[in-house]
Formats: structure tokens, sequence, C-alpha cells
């Protein structure tokens, strides 16, 4: 990484961003064939006959011309598909976004230099800090080098959102406030803001033109931990951030009548770089087991973190860090690459600040004060109570499996994101006795301001294979045949996904060119077969590959009934985060991820007979 950032003078982080080509727009015969091979396994054959029809009467009628609408909106835009997608995916839902909709996932230092230490948070949490801040800077330079894949780049701009970027409650939908800029657009906000037992303060991070230093932001750091575990605990004004987001919206605006200092403290939250969170707790982690850490991050104290803030980077009492981000304006992959840049610092420096220990006179952090009343603090009640009662009902399961990784799936020729995709349908089987309909995401950067694209790992070939598994007649040798045939047509829907050749963001644009129209609601839509196979966001597996570092994040499953499922791979291991609702009573994490693992197994012996 650090040879990369090196070379990048040349290249800047955001070059590329005008010459990338538009998304297009797929053929609707293309999609529709695609849709109804993914309804296969949900269908028995009425079901299937019946939904073909639908699918023939909507192609050749109302589908054919919401589809020339569609191409009509793409001719004026290089993206058709991101205004709507962030409104209906993000900012026109209702339900609390902090626990159902942001990403969670712990820092890989615990793995080397820092085990869990008590008395090390504000040490350790000082030089992560500057790590990040460093980060900042080479990002505000365009140094940060651009994603390729060959000799493409792949779209940029989601890193504008990661640095002072914030979600917004509206009272229908919200929206996200982006104050970043790079240092040739102009100037950039440079405080950060710290949550601690309550209270919220701020500092700038910038002094007399210099990055603060590791003994500088640690002065900063200790001043408030002291100050908050001396005195009483503030009134949490964050928790708000974990409400049902019109409820929320109409909470900021009683704050915002009852003192108008109260929006300038709010836009002060919204406008800094992150916001640090100090947790009292220490969970538990190991390089085998996550799963303690990652529920502390994702269901933590609602009052130490801006639910609504693209970046909480969260410590705990025994140095260990997190982070939890608002999924609305970027994915994952962009905290991936920040957390692995960090990772990679720390571990290069033994996990020490090795500079000077010269602390300058800079400014005391500055606590921001709400004006509050009575009906503040019983909104912020309100709000803790629904949190953690929605909190206390997530399992989370999340371990290391050490037993291979990616060298051995290559060296059977197997790829290891299909291998573990697969493996999970396998799991899901036999727990369930039943295909489970499964999104994967996919990829769509290549695209200027693509984010993702729907791959529906749970195909006809998929299927097939899981039930020969459970068949004690099928022989190893054709068991074998139908794993290698799933995988053959996994790896082909990836690569359709990625090229702009998915069905499901098409079907979406076709769905809401007609609410735009005032048009009814196609067949199409309301076919219960759309539903049963996950359309409309009914996926009861939501999964995601975090990445080939030692990265790894989670969010909580789509659907009641179902799972949130997250892995990175490693040479050596593949380590999974799997989420479930504990009131669910036919979903169990802890009995997928085993299952998981066990397929793991069976897949690896199935490629090692030999057929003569």
């Amino acid at each position: 990484m650090e040879n990369q950032l090196a070379k990048s003078t040349e290249e800047r982080t955001f070059q590329y961003q005008d010459s990338l080509p538009s998304l297009p727009v797929p053929s609707l015969k293309e999609s529709l064939k695609k849709y109804l091979e993914s309804v296969k396994p949900f269908a028995n054959e009425e079901e299937y006959r019946k939904t073909e029809e639908i699918v023939q009467k909507f192609q050749s009628g109302i589908g054919e011309k919401l589809h020339q609408k569609l191409l009509e909106r793409a001719k004026g835009k290089r993206n058709w598909l991101e205004e709507w997608w962030l409104n209906v995916a993000y900012l026109d839902v209702r339900i609390p976004s902090q626990l159902n909709v942001n990403f969670a996932g712990p820092a890989a230092h615990f793995e080397h230099y820092w085990p869990p230490k008590e008395g090390t948070q504000l040490e350790r949490g000082s030089i992560i800090l500057w790590h990040n801040l460093n980060y900042w800077q080479l990002l505000r330079k365009e140094k940060v080098p651009v994603h390729k894949v060959g000799n493409t780049p792949l779209d940029m701009n989601q890193f504008r959102m990661l640095f002072s970027t914030c979600k917004v409650p509206g009272i229908t939908r919200d929206s996200i406030m982006n104050y970043f800029r790079t240092e040739s657009e102009g100037r950039s906000p440079n405080h950060i803001v710290v949550l601690c037992r309550g209270r919220a303060f701020v500092f700038d991070v910038i002094h007399e033109g210099c990055l603060v230093t590791p003994p500088e932001l640690l002065r900063q750091l200790t001043y408030i931990h002291k100050k908050c575990h001396s005195e009483p605990d503030g009134p949490g004004i964050a928790a708000l951030t974990s409400e049902e987001r019109t409820r929320w919206a109409k909470a900021r605006e009683y704050l915002i009548g009852l003192d108008a200092e109260n929006l300038a403290l709010l836009e002060k939250i919204q406008s800094s770089l992150l916001v640090y969170s100090m947790e009292d707790d220490s969970p538990h982690v190991t390089p085998e087991d996550y799963s303690e850490i990652i529920a502390a991050i994702l269901t933590g104290d609602p009052t130490v973190r801006w639910g609504d803030k693209s970046y909480n980077l969260i410590s705990f009492s025994n140095g260990v860090f997190g982070c939890n981000c608002d999924h609305a304006p970027f994915d994952a992959m962009v905290m991936v690459n920040i957390s692995y840049y960090v990772d990679e610092k720390i571990f290069q420096n033994e996990g020490r600040w090795k500079g000077s220990e010269k602390v300058r006179d800079i400014p005391l952090p500055e606590e921001l004060i709400f004006t509050v009343d009575e009906k503040v603090l019983n909104d912020i009640s309100q709000a803790k109570a629904q949190y953690l009662r929605e909190a206390s009902d997530l399992q989370i399961a999340a371990y290391a499996f050490t037993s291979f990784g990616k060298k051995l799936t290559k060296n059977k020729m197997l790829h290891p994101d299909t291998f573990i995709q697969l493996a999970l349908q396998l799991a899901y089987y036999r727990l369930h006795g039943r295909p489970g309909c499964c999104y994967e995401t996919a990829m769509t950067r290549h695209f200027y301001h693509g984010r993702t694209e729907t791959m529906r790992s749970c195909t006809v070939e998929a299927v097939r294979w899981c039930q020969s598994m459970q068949d004690p007649s099928v022989s190893p040798h054709e068991r074998q045949q139908k794993m290698l045939q799933a995988f053959a047509k996994h790896n082909k829907m990836m690569k359709d996904c990625s090229a702009g050749k998915g069905f499901d963001r098409h079907l979406l644009g076709l769905l809401l060119i007609a609410k735009e129209e005032g048009l009814p609601v196609p067949e199409l839509f309301t076919d219960p077969l759309f539903s049963k196979s996950g359309g409309g966001g009914n996926f009861v597996l939501s999964t995601s590959l975090v990445g080939y570092l030692r990265v790894q994040g989670v969010v909580v499953p789509m659907v009641h009934n179902g799972y949130g499922f997250f892995y990175h791979i490693r040479d050596d291991r593949f380590v999974v985060a799997c989420s479930a609702w504990k009131s669910c009573p036919e979903t169990d994490a802890e009995k997928l991820v085993q299952l998981t693992f066990c397929a793991f197994y069976d897949m690896i012996q199935l490629m090692n007979i030999t057929h003569l």
C-alpha cells in the first residue's frame, strides 16, 4: 500500500471520474429471462407457469413501454439509478437506521500488536486517530490510489463521503449533507467530535497549519475522558439518532425550536471529520472469535455514537476498536480501504508512536452543551428504550474457519467467493430443508457513480447440487459434477452483474417509472413469486464478501426470518459473521455458521475425488 501511495503522485484519486462510462440499461428481454430463471428454485410447476405468463404479458405490454421511458431517462443522466437508489434503499426508509441499515466491524489490530488490554484505550486511541487523519489528508490531496481492475479505473466517488458526511432526518425523506472538499476545491472542516458518557466535545485536528500528533491527541482524549469520568453523565442527545426516522426528524425540529444554538451544535457534529466514540465496555475478542466485539460495535451504547454519521470510530475500555457507519452515502469497500490502511500502519510501527513526544499549546476540547427540556429528555429515554429492546434481540455468530482458506480453494481451481456462497446455500438447505433466496452484493463501480447490483446466488444449479448432497443414492462423482456446474453458473452471473447486466436494479427502475407515471403497479411485482424469490427486499440471506484483507463487518438481516452473512477471505482462513433475530424461532446464526464450516469440508472432499 505504501508503494502504491508513493506511486500515486502522478495519478489523482478523482481524476478519472469524468471519463467513466455511464451506467447502461440492460436489455428487457435478457433481464426478464434472468428473472424467470431466478424464481425457479422457489416455485412448483403450476406457480412457475403462472409467473411465466405474467412475465410474457409484461414483456409485450406495459414492460416495453416502461423500458422505453427508462431508456429516455438514462439519456439525460450518467447514472439513471443513483438518485432513485439512494432514496428507495436509504433515505425514504423510516425504520430506525442505526441498527437496521448501518454496517459495523472491528479493527484488526487485536490480531497483532494490540490484543485486548485494560488501560490502553486512550494511548491507542490517539495513534489510531492519527493514522485516520493521515488518510484524510491523503484523500484531500487526492493521493489515495485509484482502484482499478487491470488497467481500468473504477468509480471513486464514494470516497468523498467518508469524512465530514452526515445523514439528516426528514419527516418523509432524509437527506445527506457532505462538507468534504479536496484541497484543490477549497476549505474542508477540520474538527472531530468525541462522544463520551452522554456528552459531546469538539476540537480541531489542524493546529498552526499542521496535523496534531498522537501525544497531542492523547492530551485531548485524556482531558475528555477524565472530565466525563469525574462528573455526571450528559443527556445523551446522540441516542435520538437511533430512533425511527420520522420521530427523530420531529425531535430534531423541536430541539432546534427550543434554542437556535442547538442547530449550530448539530451542524458542528454533522460537518465533523468523524465521530470518535468512547465506550466503557470491554468486549471479548480473539482472532478466532469475533462474536462479542461485533455485537458491541453494532449494538453498543446509543448515547456515544451518532447513528447518522458516515464514520463513527469506536474505542473500548480494553483498547479494542471498530467502526459503525451509515450505509446511505457509501458501501463497505470504502471503510475496508481505510481500515486496512490504518491497520498496516499500526502493524508497521509495532503499535507504537515513534515520533516526537512534544505537545504544543493547543486549545482544549470544547463541550457542545445542548439546551434541553423535559420533552427532549423524554424523547431521549424513549429512543434508548426502543434501541436497546431491538438490540437485545440480535444474535451474532462470528468466527474464523482456520483449517484452510483461499490458497487451497485456488489450488482446487475453485473461486473462493463462490466457494463460500455455495457452502452457505448447502448449510441453509440442511438447516431449513428448502432453498434460501440469497442477495450477494455485486459491484458496479466500472460505471460513473456505480454502487451495487444484486447477485442472486440461489440458482437452479446450486439447488440441484444441494439436493444431491442430501440424497445418499447420488454418487460422489455426480455430486462433484453438479457442484462444478453451480460454480460455473455463479461465476458467470457475477461477471454479468459487474458488467451492468444484472436484472434487479433494472426491474426496480421499471417499477419506479410506473410509480412516477401514476400507473398501477404491474402484476409482475405483485405476483407472490416475486417476493418469495427475494424481490422487493425479501431475501432471507443477505450476504457480501467484505474482501481479501484483514477486515470484517456485519449488517442485520434484511427480513425477520432471515440472516445477514458477511465474510472475508485470506490465504489460510475464512472469517464469517452471521446475524439473526432471536425472536424468530426458526433462525439460528450459530447453527448456520457451523453448518457452513461443515460444508467447506464436504466441498473440498468432493474435489479430492478422482474419477477414472
